[in-house]
């Protein structure tokens, strides 16, 4: 495949490229057919050539595409209904992608902060964070490897051990201008570490306590993944601000930030907008994966089938002492191996299998909520395999 010379060199892209998909199969230009269990790393929920989906793109295409948020967009109301009756949540900021709606939660926490009289308002971040690239997100992010060479972050950032209430609360004792605390339910892109219902709530009881704003960046884990529309509802907490993108369009650039609680109303006309967000097209797209996810039961299937391949490889590999543990809520998964396993992302696409190593040692699956019992029992032959001969081998 001849590389192009006039791409920006800031992925390390594999030698392969996809022609069309199908359900949860994908076809590459030598027509070669790969189960996607990473959906474009968990942005793509009903698959590929969902026949509903894709009509409601192609009807809404023929009508009307862009418009603008100077002017109401009806179709853009619905899906904030919609999702606001999903969440719990009172207003919606549409914006293109998780890092967006991540950075639109840092403002509203920094105008919170500011309209109570603090001048430099912090906000909590936990240590494997992956919130965004751009530079307030970026900031808020916990991995040096995506920061290196961008200093000066931002500011205001004050970081703390996932699941470590006591952390939190050491960090609110040293530091007086905390004005919200920010994590993932379960963290995705450093190894998919999910954070316990307790300690969730006990998160919401310090943000009752101090008058802060809890924000949820449900990026990856919206949309149904989890077996839930929203990662939190598997614990008795609700958040202030709510963050997702991925999954809600199913491949058509989509994020939001929901507000409720404590954030209602901070933001005011200027304080914040979006060219692109919530077109007619876009919410067109969200409006069909939103109906898709209720009236295809997507979210029992999601669970009930984590639940299987979770099961199943906790069973197949409890033998291998170079598996440390098979973990993740519905169709978010991570397994984890005491040593690197880079070479499994080749080894899995040779066997026509698509998934992602985080961390160096930790294989991702993110499969589409579509899938079916023998798509799969074949993840789960195909790791089997894969694992048990690539640890016996090392």
């Amino acid at each position: 495949m001849k590389k192009s010379t006039h791409i920006m060199p800031t992925y390390k892209r594999y030698p392969i490229a996809f022609d069309h998909g199908e359900g949860v199969w994908l076809y590459d230009t030598a027509g070669n057919k790969y189960l996607d269990a990473i959906s474009g790393i968990a942005v793509c929920p009903l698959g590929h050539k969902h026949p509903a989906f894709t009509q409601a793109l192609i009807e809404q295409s023929q009508k009307l595409i862009h418009t603008s948020n100077l002017y109401s967009i009806p179709l853009q109301e619905e899906l904030a209904t919609k999702l606001c009756q999903d969440s719990d949540m009172q207003q919606i900021f549409f914006a293109n992608s998780g890092t967006e709606a991540n950075e639109a939660a840092i403002k509203v926490a920094r105008m919170y902060g500011h309209n109570k009289g603090i001048s430099l308002p912090q906000i909590i971040v936990m240590e494997g964070a992956f919130h965004g690239r751009s530079m307030g997100s970026l900031s808020a992010t916990y991995n040096t490897k995506h920061q290196e060479g961008f200093a000066p972050l931002l500011e205001g950032f004050v970081r703390a051990p996932l699941n470590d209430v006591a952390a939190i609360e050491k960090c609110l004792s040293e530091n007086s201008g905390i004005v919200a605390i920010m994590l993932e339910p379960i963290q995705g892109e450093s190894g998919i570490n999910p954070c316990t219902a307790s300690y969730l709530e006990s998160v919401q009881a310090l943000c009752d306590q101090h008058d802060l704003l809890l924000i949820l960046d449900e990026v990856q884990t919206g949309n149904g993944r989890t077996g839930k529309y929203f990662s939190f509802q598997h614990s008795a907490i609700q958040p202030d601000i709510l963050t997702t993108a991925k999954g809600m369009g199913n491949g058509f650039p989509m994020g939001v930030c929901l507000i409720g609680g404590r954030a209602v109303d901070v933001m005011q006309p200027g304080h914040h907008g979006s060219t692109f967000g919530g077109s007619p097209l876009a919410s067109a797209a969200g409006l069909a994966v939103n109906k898709a996810i209720h009236d295809e039961n997507l979210m029992q299937n999601a669970q009930r089938q984590g639940d299987k391949i979770r099961q199943a490889l906790q069973d197949n590999l409890a033998d291998i002492t170079a598996v440390k543990e098979v973990r993740g809520l519905g169709l978010m998964l991570g397994i984890e191996l005491s040593i690197p396993c880079g070479e499994l992302v080749n080894l899995a696409r040779d066997k026509g299998l698509l998934i992602t190593v985080q961390m160096d040692k930790v294989i991702r699956l993110l499969p589409p909520l579509i899938i079916n019992d023998s798509e799969s029992q074949l993840i789960i032959d195909t790791l089997t395999q894969l694992i048990r001969e690539f640890c016996h081998e090392r």
